[in-house]
């Protein structure tokens, strides 16, 4: 007589689980990152609380309960990588201070951010001349622009939507959104970026390269490809970032 089948699989086993830890008022990115993934991997989903509007007091103001929003992430389960799923509060937090503090509840874990994803991204694409697209108001947009300063690229446009509440920044349109594109472009730009996890631009990037004629890279899109590369996979995905190969991970 053969031994019973086993009841549980080990709970290692199955698909990459990648982590995201979410504004409590994004619309968007989950949605995003879920379109990102491919076959063999899963997204789960925490959230933050936050408060609009979107001003470096309230985005640092996350900080002490982020941690506590990774550590919900399926716990006692193995995560391939976690995604911080907020631009500006990864310039305002730190991207150190956020890979620390997720990883004392997952210790080991990759964490990506999407400003420095992007930066990765960038470099990766061999650009330096950036034009930089937000949504948001001035005193939010210009600690992005130093971010990209101090990371070595050349920001020769920076444009601003000056929206202040996120779940707006959720239903600006497709047409404002391309508006603002061509808006933001320069002659000397290399590449674009546009910033905020809750602009929802990922389905519009392919129209927006074929229009500028040069890559560009949005929050959500730096954020997925940084995520998956982490797990270990080199997938399709919109724009010249998930064209890249042997790109850094």
């Amino acid at each position: 007589m053969s031994p019973p089948s086993p009841l549980y699989a080990d709970r290692s086993s199955g698909p990459a689980r990648l982590g995201l830890v979410a504004l409590a008022t994004d619309l968007t990115i989950e949605h995003d990152l879920q379109s990102l993934m491919p076959e063999g991997a899963r997204l789960h989903v925490s959230r933050v609380a936050y408060a609009n509007p979107t001003t470096p007091e309230n985005l640092r103001a996350m900080a002490p309960h982020i941690a506590a929003a990774a550590d919900l992430i399926l716990p006692g389960i193995p995560l391939a990588s976690i995604g911080y799923g907020c631009t500006s509060g990864s310039v305002v937090i730190g991207d150190a201070v956020l890979a620390d503090t997720i990883g004392m509840v997952r210790s080991g874990v990759p964490v990506r951010t999407p400003p420095h994803a992007a930066v990765e991204g960038f470099r990766a694409l061999g650009v330096r001349r950036l034009s930089l697209l937000t949504a948001y108001v001035p005193e939010t947009t210009a600690p992005m622009a130093d971010y990209f300063t101090a990371a070595g690229f050349d920001l020769v446009r920076v444009r601003g939507m000056g929206i202040a509440d996120d779940r707006d920044i959720a239903m600006v349109t497709d047409e404002a959104l391309i508006a603002a594109a061509r808006d933001a472009d320069h002659p000397e730009a290399e590449a674009m970026f546009v910033a905020c996890t809750a602009l929802p631009v990922l389905p519009l990037i392919d129209r927006i390269e074929a229009m500028l004629g040069k890559p560009v890279v949005s929050s959500n899109q730096a954020l997925g490809w940084a995520m998956l590369r982490a797990a270990g996979f080199d997938t399709p995905g919109p724009g010249a970032l998930f064209r890249l190969k042997d790109a850094p991970s």
